[in-house]
């Protein structure tokens, strides 16, 4: 598969993960323990593919910190996000990710500030504004969603940052990359969760693998199809398409939660903005 399908089924299956956390929190309300069992589900895909693949070489010491980022530092915030804003507003936000992004890539690499870039970034905020001037919302939304959807964003764009100044310059096949990344952003979470919990971080955490089976499983093949597609064709072909994401997310929550999410137009708009300001940011980047 091409890069091209590759972006935009790792978009699809990000935006289905979103709707498939709404339905394993509603089975098992536990954010902290319900993130690090999505990332151990993710790990199997993975790891499977890898270990079919066959191919264990390369320094994989860079993808361990990319992991401790994303999903170590942002998973358990996004899961927040789900649970507060609901899964269609959760992934329109994450959207933004281009715009942190290409800030980081000016005030720290260096890269040069352009029209189209520019341009992208008012797009960006104006589907935020967008978004923020709703005034009918699910009652089970919660203001202090936003700000874990903005934390987690950060966390996402620094991973691909870093993720992308990786695979330039790296012999480590992509599936080992990204097996590398989900198991030190479990390793990270685990810790985490002991910290907090104990040894009931264990039970806990084992309670809520079934809720939460099917969003690490699509998750981790949205892993594995993004880092084949980093691999195979250019940031600025790969990146736009990965932010169609946040329309799925929309899409998929419209057709599956249905009434209660409440996606009006407001929302509609702030994602087709956001996702317009991401695709012209990734492609002039």
């Amino acid at each position: 598969m091409s890069a091209v399908g590759l972006a935009l089924v790792s978009a699809a299956l990000f935006g289905s993960m979103s709707v498939a956390l709404r339905f394993a929190l509603k089975q098992r309300p536990d954010p902290e323990a319900g993130a690090l069992a999505t990332t151990l589900v993710a790990l199997v895909p993975c790891g499977a593919i890898a270990v079919a693949g066959g191919e264990w070489h390369g320094y994989v010491w860079p993808f361990v910190l990319a992991g401790l980022l994303a999903p170590g530092a942002s998973q358990t915030f996004y899961v927040l996000a789900v649970r507060d804003l609901g899964p269609s507003r959760a992934a329109v936000l994450v959207g933004m990710a281009p715009l942190v992004s290409v800030t980081i890539a000016l005030l720290v690499l260096g890269e040069p500030l352009t029209a189209p870039l520019l341009a992208g970034a008012v797009l960006i905020v104006l589907g935020g504004v967008a978004l923020a001037g709703e005034r009918v919302r699910p009652a089970t939304f919660r203001g202090i969603g936003a700000a874990y959807a903005l934390v987690c964003t950060v966390f996402f764009a620094t991973r691909d940052n870093v993720v992308r100044s990786i695979a330039t310059g790296t012999d480590v096949p992509p599936q080992l990359a990204a097996s590398v990344t989900i198991l030190a952003g479990a390793v990270a979470m685990g810790l985490f969760l002991l910290a907090r919990r104990g040894p009931r971080a264990v039970s806990d955490t084992r309670r809520a693998l079934r809720p939460f089976a099917l969003a690490g499983l699509v998750w981790g093949l949205s892993y594995a199809s993004l880092f084949e597609a980093f691999y195979r064709g250019r940031v600025s072909v790969v990146s736009p398409l990965v932010a169609t994401e946040s329309l799925f997310g929309v899409l998929f929550a419209a057709l599956f939660v249905g009434r209660s999410e409440l996606v009006g137009r407001h929302v509609v708009l702030g994602a087709a903005l956001i996702v317009a300001g991401g695709m012209l940011i990734g492609a002039f980047r």
